[in-house]
């Protein structure tokens, strides 16, 4: 491959990582056909940019990081790996997930830099897939916040209704 079209890649690849806040590593070899058109339409579904990398290419794009987390992934880059680029954190852990269950043997996590934090290993992807993004964590919070005042909502209505009930009985 001559040093042009490494470059360019390389240079695709950060642009990649720039325009994706995070991003999974996985091997995905031995897959057949179908199974490959299955995973690639599932990513497209789930907005998940799936990409196949020579592990050298994408080592010079993790050396030249200066994110010591995104650095701490160089490990991973053993075999074949594609890379699953993602503006949702856990879509990709819930994709793998439901593939696995459907029995793809593959694709597995080698690793993945999701919310400024790395993580190694096919262990870590319950952890992955069960990661909340920033609005659903807000969702939550307004809920939370919101319970104790329909307790006492709830209890004031039914105060109101047993008055009145007490009311039309005499």
């Amino acid at each position: 491959m001559k040093k042009e079209l490494k470059n360019q890649i390389i240079e695709t690849i950060s642009a990649e990582l720039n325009a994706y806040p995070d991003f999974y590593i996985t091997d995905i070899s031995g897959l057949n056909a179908s199974q490959t058109s299955t995973l690639r339409r599932e990513c497209f579904n789930q907005g998940v940019k799936l990409t196949v990398v020579k592990n050298t290419l994408f080592n010079h794009v993790i050396s030249a990081s200066e994110n010591e987390e995104i650095k701490s992934l160089t490990s991973t880059l053993v075999g074949n790996t594609a890379i699953m680029y993602t503006n949702v954190p856990s879509a990709p852990g819930k994709l793998i997930k439901k593939l696995q269950k459907s029995g793809f043997a593959k694709p597995v996590v080698k690793g993945a830099y999701v919310q400024g934090c790395a993580y190694i290993g096919e262990d870590k992807l319950d952890q992955l897939a069960a990661i909340k993004t920033k609005d659903e964590l807000i969702a939550d919070i307004v809920s939370l916040l919101q319970s104790p005042m329909r307790n006492v909502l709830s209890g004031l209505q039914q105060a109101a209704e047993g008055k009145a009930d007490d009311e039309t009985i005499r």
